[in-house]
């Protein structure tokens, strides 16, 4: 079974707006993203979290629920 939500969002907004973390909340990995947000946000290793949206653009294959986005 496929997700509704396609990966090329999710990459693109991991591209763009990775350090936020928004395209954690878009694949509903919601503490992923709280962590990145605030990470960001408070100038926290923003470096790390800017590396981490990057390994994510190439790792991440699936949905928080589990399913390969399509």
């Amino acid at each position: 079974m496929k997700s509704q939500k396609k990966r090329i969002v999710y990459q693109l907004l991991a591209l763009f707006l990775g350090c936020l973390g928004i395209h954690n909340f878009y694949a509903g990995y919601v503490g992923k993203g709280v962590a990145q947000l605030i990470m960001s946000l408070t100038g926290f290793l923003t470096g790390i979290v800017a590396l981490w949206a990057l390994i994510e653009i190439f790792a991440v294959k699936k949905d928080a629920k589990g399913l390969e986005f399509s």
